[in-house]
């Protein structure tokens, strides 16, 4: 598949079984040839908390293919609130065009684990579902794992990692349930699929998310493999079983 180039994407014509790929407002929509009326919203994870969803457009159109899902990638600012502020606006785009799934990576399960709680709060219509995959769900980044892993995975700089986080967080203390997931009320929220690596630097905010989601009453799944090339090639068929589990009735995914 091309890679992304960094630009947002014309709107362009697909030939039968090729995903079409166009910019909305929200950021670039994948539709699959074949529509099942499901639509994911996709939070990319940059590693060090960037809004910019083109590099995730790979992942989205093999979501695409998978599911029949139509895929949202969001966009949105490198700073807190506007980056969720960003992710809702998305989610409201995303509800005009069929029932909505949440999935995201790192930074981008964070903000996804976020929408869950504020919609919540506010009352509003929930997610079909959610995935949050190597999740960032406290930015005071004190788990076990990000030291204990640092360097298993050398995909993240943990004290780069923690810079950038400060920067994103700007004046709002790293304990804000809307910041830090893992540290809110998970009461109330639909179900959730966790997927990450046992030598993930986040490994353990996942655990711990789990852990308390399932305390709450909430559907959760946890799964974790043994290592990051492991969880990319479980991941679609773990995240298409999950949506199909999730949102039948609702389409063909």
């Amino acid at each position: 598949m091309a890679q992304a180039d960094g630009q947002r994407q014309p709107r362009r014509c697909a030939a039968p079984g090729v995903v079409r790929v166009e910019a909305g407002p929200a950021g670039p929509v994948v539709h699959p040839p074949d529509g099942a009326g499901t639509v994911v919203l996709y939070v990319h994870g940059d590693r060090y908390l960037r809004g910019a969803p083109e590099a995730a457009l790979d992942r989205a159109r093999d979501l695409a293919l998978r599911t029949g899902a139509t895929v949202v990638c969001s966009r949105y600012r490198g700073v807190f609130p506007a980056a969720l502020e960003d992710v809702h606006a998305g989610y409201r785009y995303s509800q005009a065009l069929g029932p909505v799934a949440v999935a995201g990576r790192r930074v981008g399960a964070g903000l996804a684990a976020a929408l869950l709680i504020r919609l919540r709060d506010t009352g509003a219509a929930l997610p079909r579902c959610a995935v949050l995959v190597s999740a960032l769900l406290d930015l005071a980044m004190q788990a076990p794992s990000v030291r204990l892993n640092a360097a298993a995975d050398p995909s993240l700089d943990p004290a780069e990692l923690r810079r950038r986080a400060r920067r994103y967080a700007a004046f709002t203390p790293p304990t804000d349930p809307l910041l830090s997931p893992l540290r809110a009320n998970l009461h109330g929220l639909p179900p959730v699929l966790l997927l990450a690596a046992g030598t993930d630097l986040l490994l353990d905010d996942s655990v711990a998310f789990a852990a308390r989601a399932a305390r709450s009453g909430v559907a959760v799944d946890l799964r974790i493999r043994p290592d990051a090339a492991s969880l990319d090639a479980h991941l679609l068929p773990a995240l298409a079983e999950f949506l199909a589990t999730r949102t039948r009735g609702s389409g063909r995914i």
